[in-house]
């Protein structure tokens, strides 16, 4: 009998441009995930994926994409607990999927983490609006505002306590499940250059691979814990998002196969 699949997609910035082609290269083998969850760049991927835009759809925006197309600067940045929102990041967001969305109406079961702020844990978003849950999910805490959704009123980046939401993915009842790591281990040593938010970027950075790293050596309930080869790309620029895609791609070719096995097909 045939195994239900579900993906974690993990979170990364432009790394995360990668989820894109690994979603496109399974596709194309005609695998589809019963269920996905996210974290960060991977929620929203996920998000739009469940919602049935194309992977397609989603490289074709991503590649026309600036910096200055996902974030504004806010003018009071110690009174909203951040130095900018995410406002311009959701309407690219809404765009894609065409409309609002509740996680009820979306193709594929899907849920997101995003850390609650003022209890120090993860949290499971799996009701309510979509694009507000992966915005959530992505706020990083110190550069974006905290996220206020639902009964809790400082959200933050999900990567903070959960990179790769694989235990969510059990919760889900997925029986087979395939980690997407676009960040891997910690790569090359690295001084923040001069400004603030590039210190506190390389401190979760550090924090949140330690965590993840201990997390890959359990590998509790995971078959397979995938790691596309990004090398040093920084995840904070957009330069070489057609690379991560690439890579993402050449993975997802490489494994499907593999995920076929262990589904049953």
């Amino acid at each position: 009998m045939k195994k239900t699949l579900g993906l974690a997609l993990g979170a990364g910035g432009s790394r995360g441009v990668a989820h894109i082609g690994f979603l496109q290269a399974l596709d194309e083998a005609g695998i589809r995930p019963d269920y996905i969850t996210g974290c960060s760049m991977g929620a929203i991927v996920g998000a739009l994926y469940c919602a049935g835009v194309s992977p397609a759809a989603m490289k074709e925006r991503v590649f026309s994409l600036k910096m200055g197309d996902l974030a504004a600067i806010n003018l009071s940045p110690f009174r909203m607990n951040g130095l900018m929102n995410m406002k311009k990041a959701r309407k690219v967001i809404l765009e894609l999927m065409g409309e609002e969305k509740e996680f009820d109406a979306l193709e594929i079961p899907f849920a997101c983490v995003a850390t609650d702020l003022m209890k120090g844990q993860p949290v499971m978003l799996n009701s309510g609006n979509v694009i507000d849950a992966a915005i959530a999910s992505s706020s990083i805490p110190g550069v974006f505002t905290p996220a206020v959704f639902g009964d809790y009123p400082m959200l933050i980046d999900g990567c903070i306590t959960e990179r790769v939401p694989t235990r969510e993915l059990n919760e889900m009842g997925a029986e087979v499940i395939v980690a997407v790591d676009v960040l891997g281990n910690l790569i090359t040593e690295r001084e923040p250059t001069g400004r603030l938010v590039n210190t506190v970027l390389r401190v979760i950075d550090i924090m949140d691979t330690r965590a993840t790293r201990q997390k890959r050596l359990m590998r509790e309930h995971v078959a397979l814990w995938l790691d596309p080869k990004l090398g040093d790309m920084d995840q904070y620029a957009l330069k070489d998002v057609d690379f991560a895609y690439q890579k993402g791609y050449e993975l997802g070719k490489k494994k499907a196969n593999k995920i076929k096995q262990f589904v049953g097909e």
